[in-house]
């Protein structure tokens, strides 16, 4: 049991909706939607011509030209992220810590797939020896949060967890695990995504998993609404900053929440599709509530895990109904896929983040598109615009294929 809980001091991001923090989260509010049709050129012949791709990329100026060459673009947008999330922590290169006691988790979904094609090409076209020698070091699932290590000294644990669409809210929740064991004063947790790929777009095209709605891109996410049809593909990096609540108040931070509670668990049912009695999801919420001794009436808002695929937010609907039982009825939830389409494997910090700055201003992030409401998916939805709500523990749901399931319950922080 947690009873305060872990500090979160710090955060990060690059997004389909902004190039920071603030700018994503004045577009979220405003319910601006980051989905896009593609340029004509990018694989013509995919039956799925949209994405919630950056508006603009990240830049590096403290990063020498030649070493960005030798980073997959998923490191760059996690150096990105890193810079603002440190920074906003008060953990920039002079501030005096623990670097040992300092480690960094950025989970991946696909990791450096970009690479790994770009080379796949050099050598079918050009043979072995136009193969970089840089080629294994640069398409490693692991290397952002190895090269966010080297860029700002970062020299505790170093992870990366790859558990598909749960993969940050999974780094979030065992990082803070291992802050209360000890092993670190704080940790820098999230994912890193950078996915809009012509493979990865036919392949997830093929299983029928993305939404086809090309002429009316903005519309496209919907969910737990009836015209659903698939999820749309994005890419960004969301990153936080734990850290041990003693340590933070000792070198004066400002805490922007608690990290409360950490669920995990398995459907172990299906490669890609959600147990259809939820009970994976239910058990993960389970965990996480009793992980940070609360109960279901003390949860305020919920940013759900709702991808807008017909199956996945009918069984999630389902799953927040039974742990929550009559409290469902005035627990507002919000999908805020519906604006920035699905990160992969950065999903869940992005989500993460999303919830605190809920709890922060006192406002939720709405869900676009949500014109219909599937009755299989009733639920308080936050529909069409963000609403005023003050709430104090938010819960934050990430699954993803292979069965896994991860839960996080975020308190208000002090400040």
């Amino acid at each position: 049991m947690r009873e305060q809980g872990v500090a979160v001091t710090g955060l990060g991001c690059v997004t389909p909706l902004g190039g920071d923090v603030a700018s994503t989260w004045r577009a979220a509010v405003a319910g601006r939607s980051g989905v896009v049709r593609l340029p004509d050129a990018f694989g013509p012949e995919l039956p799925v011509r949209i994405a919630a791709p950056l508006p603009q990329e990240p830049e590096l100026s403290e990063v020498a030209e030649r070493d960005l060459r030798r980073m997959d673009r998923g490191v760059v947008l996690a150096l990105a992220a890193a810079r603002e999330a440190l920074t906003d922590a008060g953990l920039e290169a002079s501030a005096d810590f623990d670097h040992d006691r300092a480690g960094v988790a950025i989970a991946s979904g696909i990791g450096g797939l970009s690479t790994i094609l770009a080379n796949h090409g050099r050598y079918l076209d050009r043979g072995p020896r136009r193969v970089s020698p840089f080629f294994i070091p640069m398409a490693l699932a692991n290397m952002p949060a190895g090269m966010v290590a080297i860029q700002h000294d970062l020299r505790g644990p170093n992870l990366c967890h790859v558990t598909a669409c749960a993969a940050s809210a999974h780094a979030l929740g065992e990082s803070a695990a291992l802050i209360e064991r000890g092993a670190a004063d704080l940790m820098l947790a999230g994912g890193a995504e950078a996915a809009i790929l012509e493979l990865v777009m036919a392949g997830f095209a093929n299983m029928q998993a993305l939404s086809r709605r090309n002429d009316e891109p903005e519309r496209a996410s919907c969910p737990f609404d009836l015209k659903r049809d698939g999820f749309v593909l994005g890419e960004g990096a969301a990153l936080l900053v734990l850290e041990r609540s003693e340590h933070a108040r000792a070198r004066g931070a400002r805490i922007h929440a608690y990290l409360r509670g950490y669920g995990a668990s398995a459907d172990a049912a299906h490669m890609a599709n959600p147990s259809i009695e939820s009970a994976g999801a239910r058990r993960c919420i389970e965990a996480a509530l009793l992980d940070a001794g609360l109960g279901p009436d003390d949860v305020g808002y919920v940013n759900a895990h709702a991808t807008s695929t017909p199956a996945g937010d009918s069984v999630e609907a389902e799953s927040l109904r039974r742990v929550f039982g009559p409290h469902i009825e005035a627990l507002p939830v919000s999908s805020t896929k519906s604006m920035t389409g699905h990160l992969l494997g950065a999903a869940g910090a992005l989500e993460a983040l999303f919830s605190l700055k809920a709890l922060a201003t006192g406002t939720l992030p709405p869900t676009l598109n949500l014109d219909t409401p599937d009755p299989e998916c009733a639920l308080d939805h936050v529909a069409g615009k963000a609403r005023a709500a003050s709430a104090r523990v938010a819960l934050s749901n990430s699954f993803g294929f292979g069965g896994v399931n991860a839960a996080l319950l975020f308190e208000r922080g002090d400040t």
